[in-house]
């Protein structure tokens, strides 16, 4: 971020789109992985930001940072986005195993075996670094869909199981946008002509991709739903429970706790490793810097090992970070009633950047946007 920082101005502005290559990372800043799990807030990078520029030389960097909070507050308050998507995906994975030709296609696809030299230099790159370019998620989402029409579904998951920055609001809600889901009707269209200007002329697809983009159709709506006030924290003795949506938790939760315990989902099938290490190696450190002496627990069911551990530690209330809608708050979820049926309170405390941020999530992006130098402001880092 230090060595970033400088760059967030003009050069960001104008940059920003050109895909290089692994090797030229120079037009973006590459920090997603950290933000993702907050090793790196966003009110940090805010911060960084704002001590080199100005809100207005800096507002497309800025901005970027918003859409994170968009696509979180956005999901949470249309939660039913996400349980669709995950009925979707075991649909669209049955239909694959049932026909002989589509599941062809898919594994093709996966394993950069479509012929399209851009598309498959694109898949070996994710899963050689667990990382994309956001122009290239773009180009590559588009050409799922409509050159390749393969299920979104199965795209959003196979980016899930390989990025590192893999954000389930994010991810989803970006998927759905190409496809023309979530502004209906609105399709991105991956154009020969913009591949090569911003790849500097690695790639030029003439020929090979889709010329039209018929928008993707549900025949259903997402109700909206009111995100839930904030938790006060409880007074009494609490554990500390670390998870990976939240790791810089020593200036999220005030107080000192009676005990810390580190949890990380196990290993999904088909996941890269590089993502398991990378969220139990950001709890590991989270761990760290709080300076207790405890390990890090990977399970598939968190009930028992956050029982044992509050017993452990005495106490009957447990803290966490906010877990936004994905499957960490899933699992939290499952395990609250488990937790109550023993007399142990589960506690979310959510930071104020998602509390000024998610309120304004609820259509498009700009109405989020004008709101921008007012949260900046309530954030104490800008004037007013």
């Amino acid at each position: 971020m230090d060595k970033f920082a400088s760059r967030t101005g003009a050069h960001y502005a104008s940059q920003r789109n050109y895909d290089y290559g692994p090797a030229y990372r120079n037009s973006v800043s590459s920090l997603s992985p950290w933000i993702r799990h907050r090793l790196i807030t966003e009110e940090e990078v805010l911060t960084h930001t704002l001590a080199r520029h100005s809100p207005a030389v800096a507002m497309k960097f800025i901005q970027e940072v918003f859409w994170r909070g968009y696509f979180k507050g956005w999901l949470e308050q249309h939660p039913s986005v996400w349980h669709r998507y995950q009925s979707g995906l075991q649909d669209a994975l049955n239909a694959v195993e049932s026909d002989i030709h589509r599941k062809t296609d898919c594994d093709d696809a996966m394993a950069g075996r479509t012929g399209i030299a851009c598309f498959d230099q694109w898949c070996d790159e994710l899963k050689a670094t667990g990382y994309l370019h956001n122009h290239a998620r773009m180009w590559f989402a588009s050409i799922w869909i409509f050159t390749l029409r393969l299920p979104w579904e199965l795209g959003a998951d196979f980016f899930l199981r390989h990025l590192i920055d893999g954000d389930p609001a994010a991810n989803t809600l970006s998927w759905r946008w190409i496809g023309g889901l979530h502004t209906k009707g609105k399709t991105y269209l991956a154009r020969p002509s913009n591949i090569a200007n911003y790849t500097d002329g690695r790639f030029d697809p003439v020929g090979e991709l889709a010329l039209i983009a018929e928008p993707l159709t549900e025949s259903f709506d997402h109700p909206f739903v009111s995100h839930s006030p904030p938790q006060p924290t409880p007074q009494d003795d609490f554990l500390m429970l670390v998870t990976p949506e939240d790791c810089r938790v020593e200036n999220s939760i005030s107080g000192t706790p009676s005990g810390v315990l580190g949890l990380v989902l196990a290993a999904e099938p088909n996941q890269s490793d590089r993502i398991h290490a990378f969220k139990k190696g950001a709890v590991e450190d989270a761990i760290a810097r709080l300076s207790v002496g405890c390990t890090v627990t990977s399970a598939t069911n968190w009930s028992t090992v956050i029982i044992e551990a509050a017993e452990r530690a005495g106490v009957t209330q447990v803290v966490t970070p906010y877990a936004p809608i994905g499957p960490t708050a899933t699992q939290l979820e499952a395990t609250r009633d488990a937790l109550r049926s023993v007399g142990i309170q589960l506690h979310q405390k959510q930071r104020a950047y998602d509390t000024l941020t998610w309120p304004h999530a609820t259509k498009g992006f700009f109405k989020l946007k004008k709101k921008i130098p007012t949260i900046l402001t309530d954030l104490g880092l800008a004037d007013a």
